[in-house]
């Protein structure tokens, strides 16, 4: 549901371009057809693709006035109210592109089912300087480095810092009393993912 809330809690316009699993995605025409419809897709194939491939990605969709979007976590991760281990593809994503980072807190989308409770939270846009803090010496090292690596995992680890707080403060609002009936929860939490436990 993450991407759905996203596109709710931003402005239609510019569109939303996220990076997401291709193999996750596109398991069915309707699937495809339906996340074309409601934004784009660029497509990540886990294995044999490096970072390049998406740097220019996003690269291309902010120089075209788009909303380049990520989910740090890559995967279904985390626990209700918390974040799980952010990937350092974000970090270098955001480095080489320099792009401002509009970071957005979700809460309540684990699993889904009628009635239930979303919520979400637009925090103020940073970049990369401001992240890593007066400590950080201005230089971008060598694109693919170890010295890059690290400092994407210095990136990574600041924005988490930034989100943790806000997605712990919204997890209260999206939490239902024990006995409401959750209809369809098998059904509709697995309609875009395939089945299998929550920290795949």
């Amino acid at each position: 549901m993450d991407p759905f809330v996203v596109m709710h809690a931003l402005p239609a316009e510019p569109r939303c371009w996220f990076l997401g699993s291709g193999p996750s995605t596109f398991t069915s025409r309707w699937r495809e057809r339906f996340i074309h419809r409601l934004g784009g897709l660029l497509p990540v194939w886990r294995g044999g693709v490096g970072i390049d491939q998406h740097v220019r990605s996003g690269r291309a969709v902010v120089e075209a006035g788009g909303v380049f979007v990520q989910m740090p976590e890559g995967t279904v991760n985390g626990p209700p109210g918390g974040l799980g281990p952010f990937r350092p593809g974000a970090g270098l994503i955001a480095i080489r592109t320099d792009a401002p980072i509009v970071p957005l807190a979700i809460a309540g989308t684990d699993e889904l089912y009628i009635g239930r409770r979303m919520a979400s939270r637009v925090l103020a846009p940073v970049r990369v300087a401001e992240l890593l803090g007066p400590d950080w010496d201005g230089v971008r090292p060598e694109a693919g480095s170890k010295a890059e690596l690290a400092l994407a995992h210095r990136v990574t680890d600041a924005l988490a810092a930034r989100l943790a707080p806000a997605v712990a403060a919204l997890q209260p609002l999206t939490v239902d009393p024990p006995g409401r009936p959750r209809r369809l929860r098998r059904r509709l939490t697995w309609l875009l993912l395939g089945p299998g436990p929550l920290e795949h």
